[in-house]
């Protein structure tokens, strides 16, 4: 048990919570500080999964939050039945707030500070940026379908599963292509 060590106001927190709070303090800075430059963000900081998005859908576009429509449902529903529970995971644009691709260092110090185990790129546009974010670990592969991030290949950088999914809420129309999202998700576990 951690000890507690008291002053005259009363009890001091104890030595794991003083940590926890710093670690939590350090997030907050980082990922406020990234979203001053334009990085926009959700979810929970400390997920494993980051699902990367750089199309947004015509509501998103209009206001409303990343993945609040219908591909945002089936990545949810996906993602718990492949035994993800909702907080563990968490969202990232390739895109700013104007809709321009996010720059690539950018891109890869919000992927660092939110550090994913594995990162699903939803479409090709957030492939395009990841492939320029980490064009010199990706060019280091020996696979030259995880080199090009390509549709389906799950790809090892500096740590983390990538797959990108190659347009998930495009293929949410086509019976066909829901199978082929699937499938691929089903790499991940």
């Amino acid at each position: 048990m951690a000890a507690v060590t008291t002053t005259k106001g009363g009890p001091m927190a104890s030595e794991r919570d003083a940590r926890r709070r710093a670690y939590l303090d350090k997030a907050t800075a980082e990922l406020g500080a990234l979203a001053d430059r334009g990085a926009l963000m959700g979810g929970n900081a400390f997920s494993s999964v980051l699902l990367v998005k750089g199309e947004l859908t015509d509501a998103e576009k209009n206001g409303e939050p990343p993945f609040s429509g219908p591909d945002g449902t089936a990545l949810r529903a996906s993602l718990e039945r492949l035994g993800y529970p909702p907080e563990d995971w968490a969202w990232l644009l390739a895109a700013d707030g104007e809709g321009a691709p996010l720059d690539a260092a950018l891109m890869r110090e919000a992927v660092c500070a939110l550090d994913p185990a594995t990162l699903l790129c939803c479409d090709e546009a957030a492939a395009a940026v990841l492939r320029e974010a980490y064009a010199d670990e990706l060019v280091a592969l020996e696979s030259l379908q995880e080199a090009l991030l390509a549709p389906g290949a799950v790809a090892r950088v500096l740590g983390m599963r990538v797959l990108n999914l190659g347009g998930f809420a495009a293929a949410l129309g086509d019976s066909h292509e829901k199978q082929v999202m699937w499938a691929r998700l089903k790499q991940i576990p």
